[in-house]
């Protein structure tokens, strides 16, 4: 492939790290054009990115650009990674870079990877606005692993993508993470994203209520969890992210509940999965409580883990 230029928009806590991986790994005589609202992130991109080349200037050149806007990095960008906290917001960028007409012809079609967790319905649209314009092909690609995942490189994205486009957005998305699997056409990666997050924030929900119902009982909690580690409640909860403290010195519970993934994210994810399925017709029959809970939680403790639901059961027995 000819040297080409890459663009990324999305400097947040998961798409900073996402985008220096991006730079460290993508083929040195290829350009990454960056942008983001807040220009301290870009500033701290542009110093970190200066390090490295210092460091490697010998054999890397870490060839990078800042741009002014999103329709700046469209317009050089055969390929352009979003990482956005929102729908509305990843609407809003999309619409900029069509407001001021067709984007000019590259050598190469242009592969839009929105790696936002967003509703299905508001992928879609996105989808069929680029798709109106023949400006490129546009995949939903959202990830699982965190800020950590993003640091280490290692996240799992699920994407949706037609069959012939699966390679290409494999070899991308790996460059930022471990794993890449295709779930369907556009839009099957925000579903099943949507649809494991739903699993998650009611298990954890029910995880926290087992563990502080049997600690009410007396049990131990540490060998409960070990026995339903290899029973029929097992789950990630308990598996990896014991909510009771002490139970599992690495999990967040035993750290103050510092964050893996806070509770404000599994409420939004709950919120979007929500809203998915309202618009298919499915039903959700444990949603409404749950969201309920998450709502208080979020209230009392932003910012910690979606574990400390478990803490605030205790406090409102």
């Amino acid at each position: 492939m000819a040297d080409i230029t890459w663009g990324f928009i999305g400097l947040g806590n998961i798409g900073y790290p996402m985008a220096i991986n991006l730079r460290k790994k993508m083929p040195k005589s290829y350009k990454l054009i960056i942008h983001d609202v807040n220009s301290s992130a870009m500033n701290r991109f542009a110093e970190q990115v200066h390090a490295m080349r210092d460091r490697n200037a010998a054999d890397y050149p870490y060839c990078f650009d800042i741009a002014d806007n999103a329709r700046q990095v469209a317009e050089k960008s055969t390929v352009l990674i979003t990482c956005l906290p929102s729908p509305s917001i990843v609407q809003d960028v999309y619409n900029s870079i069509l407001d001021h007409g067709t984007l000019p012809q590259l050598a190469d079609e242009r592969l839009f990877i929105d790696c936002s967790t967003i509703d299905p319905v508001s992928s879609r649209e996105v989808g069929d606005m680029l798709d109106k314009t023949n400006c490129g092909h546009f995949v939903d690609a959202p990830m699982s692993g965190g800020v950590v995942g993003a640091c280490a490189g290692t996240l799992s994205f699920m994407f949706g993508s037609p069959e012939n486009l699966k390679e290409q957005v494999e070899s991308a998305l790996l460059l930022m993470g471990k794993s890449a699997r295709r779930m369907g056409d556009q839009g099957a990666g925000v579903c099943s994203k949507l649809a494991n997050n739903y699993i998650l924030s009611i298990n954890n929900i029910a995880a926290a209520e087992a563990l502080n119902m049997a600690r009410q009982w007396g049990l131990d909690l540490r060998a409960l969890s070990d026995l339903i580690k290899s029973s029929t409640g097992r789950c990630w909860p308990i598996d990896v992210n014991n909510p009771a403290p002490g139970v599992d010195e690495s999990a967040p519970a035993s750290n103050g509940y510092a964050p893996g993934g806070t509770v404000n994210i599994i409420k939004k994810d709950l919120e979007l999965a929500m809203a998915g399925a309202k618009a298919s017709g499915a039903l959700l029959p444990l949603a409404e409580k749950a969201h309920e809970v998450y709502r208080a939680v979020e209230e009392a403790y932003s910012g910690k883990d979606l574990s400390v639901v478990y803490q605030w059961l205790q406090n409102h027995a």
